[in-house]
């Protein structure tokens, strides 16, 4: 078995894989300081909850954009996995079938490289790659697999906390669609400028970037992604694990090269 892991700034994905099938997927808060002991007490109970042996995991790769969490990762993995996990970064791109266009390949965060192998693989290209994470990230491949670069916008998480906190009068709200764009109260207001102008925003990115690439299927990811694509008038695709479906796929095409190498 496969174990995946998706380190983002707010949320870490896990993901097991039986051969080609996803058996298992869980998302937890991203802590800097969790040890590899820690991970691997926290795995135990998860796999344990969905009766998985954590023995027959084989191969652990991962995807982190949290330099800190790295070191610990990588111990769990040799000390308790014994294996050597599979990093994703801009140096294996090669071996993704993705070539990084940008000026410096090296910026390229590792969840941007993998959403684009598994936006391209499923949809081909041009696509365009929505991001609803900590920060929203609009990535672009063309048609030939090339990675051309995107947008970075604060996600909505970001920009929700800073109106909450420099609004001493605006409450937390939940975040879902109000009944009308014209709230007719405090919270219903905040809901449809939140929802409505965060799906304004994205949809403006969306149209601009087609501008340059012609027309081209729209996949969105991330959190609350749902959210937006129920909303939206541009995302075509609503695909949540995206980033695990890439790395399983990325992890496949390393092996199998590994392995060809090796023969």
């Amino acid at each position: 078995m496969l174990l995946a892991f998706d380190v983002g700034n707010t949320n870490t994905v896990l993901g097991v894989f039986d051969g080609e099938k996803l058996i298992a997927n869980w998302s937890v808060s991203t802590e800097h300081s969790r040890t590899a002991d820690e991970y691997i007490i926290m795995l135990k109970n998860l796999f344990h909850i969905c009766s998985i042996n954590i023995k027959d995991v084989k191969s652990v790769i991962i995807s982190s954009v949290v330099p800190q969490t790295m070191r610990h990762l990588n111990e769990m993995s040799r000390k308790y996995f014994g294996v050597e996990p599979f990093i994703v970064g801009a140096k294996i791109s090669a071996s993704t079938g993705i070539k990084i266009k940008i000026d410096d390949p090296d910026e390229l965060g590792a969840d941007r490289i993998v959403n684009a192998v598994a936006a391209y693989t499923l949809y081909g290209g041009p696509v365009i790659i929505v991001d609803f994470g900590t920060a929203t990230t609009f990535c672009v491949v063309n048609e030939r697999g090339e990675y051309l670069g995107g947008a970075i916008t604060p996600g909505i998480g970001i920009s929700t906390e800073a109106l909450f906190a420099h609004a001493a009068r605006l409450p937390r709200v939940e975040l879902k669609i109000p009944p009308s764009v014209i709230g007719r109260n405090t919270v219903h207001s905040i809901q449809s400028g939140v929802i409505f102008g965060y799906a304004g925003l994205v949809d403006a990115m969306i149209r601009r970037i087609k501008k340059e690439t012609g027309e081209c299927q729209v996949v969105a990811t991330g959190g609350l992604s749902g959210l937006i694509c129920d909303v939206s008038e541009e995302i075509t695709k609503h695909e949540p694990l995206l980033t695990l479906i890439g790395l399983h796929l990325i992890y496949n095409r390393i092996h199998a090269k590994t392995h060809e190498q090796s023969d």
